[in-house]
């Protein structure tokens, strides 16, 4: 079974991508097709797919088309199943399967699961569209995320079908709660339910459930008792809420980059290091408690600030690991997760025993790792500034992500537009939305007008008048950190949702001093696994050329440089085309012997 092409070991990467990958459809494998012999027929939508396959849901590259997905409420169905339900002229009827010809049941039904998570999917390019359904996937569960402020409202059923959470499976008392463990009591026995700690999923992501309910709780059927990696309260979530301008900053967003700000300070009574008596002023917040006697130097505020790790911080071993092979010793935090003890049969010196440890380790962002919006607007980090450069709103909260305003126009995403600006009134307001796709067949432009009437309410509510200005809908004025000087133009404020993928510069940054070549050409293999490098192939060849490398290699080897003896070919090609012009035009060189000027007909 395992060995049969159309087998695949099941992609645990996070909940959405377990739900999703076991509804995969596939021209390819045994008897099927290939992704070059295909053609355009094949792969282009047809009207038999509504409802059935997605149109959007596909992959990218060679196999687009050939490898669909179950749109979300379609199954797999066998012809024994001789009548289906089906509604005809407003009544339900119970009718043979060979007459039913569409169910139009629900407005998500023509989408797969990845598709009906992205908000405002109708105002988006379907190009655009595919790539989100394809980047959720890739996404990687966070250890502080947060619930969607603008979702679709199936991120609840999303999360429950993938099997994530722990649910109660009848109504009971909890008794006893551990890490690893819950015990209910209901019906008059007892319920043993295991919780999953601190697992590694085959794409090396982190699984772990966390206990929402206490001891002594009274829960009922179908409720959920723990929240596992990338929910929240039994809803699925991946990103976070995070506070956006669409602007260029000093070239750092070009094509794509992004620009985002450190870890903001976290206020808190918790300070390592420190003695418990020198905080015993603080309350559960950090703050100093109303009518405390302090004295000189009593802390007030506990304060923690992220600091980025010196060459002084490391242990002395560390810096020898460092200087001698040039190994990078993390700073983050890691937790052992798992020991396991290999014991071979017979073993003796040659076949000794083996004990592997894993560990947990933390991955903060940082520069070259991927994030990407449920847009399909995707981008590297380019740049962490500190957060007093960032710039600023007009209450003062700096930004914590700048993104490229020209990635928008020319990608047709709308939907980007609407969930940002949409978001910004949820964050202001503390409202969820549930937009269900194409509302416009309620009301003409009912998802401009949803916006705008947001954005005038928490303008109204919150007395912020920038949040809603009349001469440029959706903008505000904005201030540069660095100088406090107002830019400008206004521009988009908002809260979207980002995502974290799974494509991080720890697993890509690759060196090669030197190692393998092929046997053909003697130029060093490629790829990353193979220790491979870059070659000079025939275009870089070009570039060499291009670029005077005859100079260079001149000046290495302490040569005399060659003097040009005439102006250069493109040179004499302008003054052609001068000429053409009607103008009367020659070119002089001067001579380095005598300083003689020398005439030249062009």
């Amino acid at each position: 079974f395992g060995l049969h092409p159309l087998s695949q070991v099941l992609d645990r990467t996070n909940p959405l991508t377990q739900i999703v990958h076991g509804r995969k459809l596939s021209y390819l494998g045994p008897g099927g097709l290939t992704g070059r012999t295909a053609s355009f027929r094949i792969r282009d939508i047809h009207p038999s797919h509504y409802g059935r396959i997605c149109p959007i849901d596909t992959s990218e590259g060679i196999n687009v088309g050939l490898i669909g997905s179950l749109a979300i409420h379609a199954k797999i169905g066998v012809q024994e199943e001789q009548v289906a339900p089906a509604r005809y002229r407003q009544e339900f009827l119970t009718i043979a399967w060979e007459r039913v010809h569409l169910r139009s049941i629900f407005p998500f039904q023509y989408f797969s699961i990845g598709a009906s998570l992205i908000p405002f999917i109708e105002h988006n390019d379907a190009n655009r569209a595919l790539m989100s359904s394809n980047m959720q996937r890739q996404a990687v569960p966070l250890s502080r995320f947060e619930k969607c402020i603008v979702g679709t409202g199936l991120e609840r059923q999303v999360a429950l079908d993938s099997g994530v959470p722990a649910i109660a499976e009848h109504e009971g008392k909890i008794i006893y709660t551990d890490i690893d463990k819950i015990i209910l009591s209901g019906n008059g026995d007892t319920l043993r339910i295991p919780l999953v700690r601190y697992q590694r999923s085959n794409k090396n992501t982190c699984m772990h459930q966390k206990i929402q309910l206490r001891r002594g709780k009274c829960i009922k059927k179908g409720q959920v008792l723990a929240d596992g990696a990338a929910t929240v309260g039994g809803e699925l979530a991946l990103g976070k809420n995070v506070l956006v301008a669409y602007m260029p900053w000093e070239g750092y967003n070009f094509e794509d980059a992004v620009l985002i700000s450190e870890r903001p300070e976290r206020i808190t009574n918790e300070i390592p290091h420190l003695e418990a008596h020198l905080l015993r002023n603080l309350d559960k917040n950090g703050i100093v408690m109303l009518g405390s006697w302090v004295e000189t130097g009593d802390i007030l505020v506990g304060k923690l600030t992220p600091q980025m790790a010196k060459e002084s911080s490391y242990a002395p071993e560390d810096r020898l690991l460092r200087a001698v092979l040039g190994i990078q010793v993390s700073t983050s935090k890691e937790t052992f997760i798992d020991v396991r003890w290999i014991q071979k049969k017979g073993g003796s010196y040659y076949n000794p025993e083996r004990i592997c440890v894993y560990i947990l380790q933390k991955r903060e962002i940082k520069v070259g790792d991927k994030v990407a919006e449920r847009h399909g607007n995707k981008g590297i980090i380019s740049k962490i500034l500190p957060r007093q450069d960032m710039p600023y709103l007009q209450d003062g909260r700096p930004v914590d992500m700048v993104f490229n305003p020209l990635g928008v126009p020319s990608r047709m995403n709308v939907g980007q537009i609407f969930e940002c600006s949409l978001g910004l009134a949820g964050g202001l307001l503390d409202r969820h939305y549930r937009i269900a796709p194409f509302d416009e067949r309620y009301e003409q432009e009912a998802s401009r007008k949803l916006v705008f009437s947001e954005l005038y309410e928490a303008s109204k509510q919150t007395a912020n008048p920038w949040v809603f200005e009349p001469e440029y809908l959706g903008k505000s004025k904005i201030f540069d950190g660095r100088t406090g000087d107002p830019f400008e133009q206004p521009v988009i404020i908002g809260k979207p949702y980002i995502l974290k993928l799974i494509h991080q510069v720890d697993d890509k940054i690759h060196g090669r001093s030197s190692g393998h070549y092929a046997l053909v050409t003697q130029q060093p293999l490629r790829g990353r696994a193979k220790q491979g490098g870059q070659r000079v192939g025939e275009m870089e060849v070009w570039a060499l050329e291009g670029a005077r490398q005859e100079v260079l290699g001149t000046t290495i080897i302490g040569g005399t440089i060659p003097k040009p003896e005439d102006a250069p070919e493109s040179f004499r090609l302008l003054i052609r085309e001068l000429r053409s012009l009607a103008l009367e035009l020659n070119h002089f060189l001067v001579s380095e012997k005598n300083f003689q000027i020398t005439r030249k007909e062009a």
